[in-house]
């Protein structure tokens, strides 16, 4: 039996993703559950600067990480992208996501849209998705449900939510989380090369994101 990796599809290289959503649209419940049904799809794990939230652990949510360890991984060149978001450093390690593809996993990275940018620019062939909530109001529903921000910390969520939105169209796919099944379906069908209902371009896409924008003052 031959043991090349057209014959032996265990051994191809893995696809590299990228993920971003605003905070609160359900991303990273979403790609847990899709990891989950999904053995060969892995999610990377980031480093940050931030403490540790209550039920966080080391190494499975993130590399947790000081400044100080942060900026040398940087001077040795070890991020495949970085950036900070709300005062603190996050990154991804290049060698770490090498290792993943190599042993024939889709790797996923769940980054903001100045990470997916980084990440396209040093991976062509990097797929993106962007995950939307169906409305603001929504999106400030769930924030506030999680009872962890307070009302100044949720508002400037928002604010960077309607940021994060404008650069929708730097995305291939786009995802909107109206309803937790649906939108997990969407990703399976995405992840197993069966994407093109949630293309960028189809009809429609662009007057909701321009009303989801309206709403919060922003225009597309």
């Amino acid at each position: 039996m031959s043991n090349s990796p057209i014959s032996n599809p265990a051994r191809r290289e893995g696809m590299l993703y990228v993920v971003s959503a605003a905070s609160g649209a359900g991303k990273t419940s979403l790609l847990r559950a899709l990891v989950e049904r999904q053995p060969r799809i892995v999610l990377s794990v980031s480093y940050t600067t931030r403490p540790p939230r209550p039920g966080e652990r080391d190494g499975v949510d993130y590399h947790f990480v000081d400044r100080r360890t942060f900026a040398a991984m940087g001077l040795r060149e070890e991020w495949l992208e970085s950036a900070e978001v709300f005062g603190n450093k996050y990154g991804t390690s290049a060698a770490c996501v090498d290792a993943l593809r190599a042993e024939g996993r889709d790797v996923v990275l769940e980054i903001d849209w100045q990470g997916a940018k980084m990440v396209r620019e040093r991976v062509p062939e990097t797929r993106s998705i962007f995950i939307l909530p169906p409305s603001l109001e929504v999106l400030r529903s769930r924030l506030e449900g999680r009872g962890t921000d307070s009302p100044q910390a949720i508002s400037r969520r928002l604010a960077a939510a309607r940021n994060e939105t404008l650069h929708w169209r730097e995305y291939d796919y786009i995802v909107i989380n109206a309803e937790f099944a649906p939108a997990l379906t969407a990703l399976e069908r995405i992840f197993a090369g069966q994407g093109e209902p949630w293309r960028r371009g189809r009809p429609g896409l662009g007057d909701f994101i321009a009303r989801l924008l309206a709403a919060g003052g922003v225009n597309a």
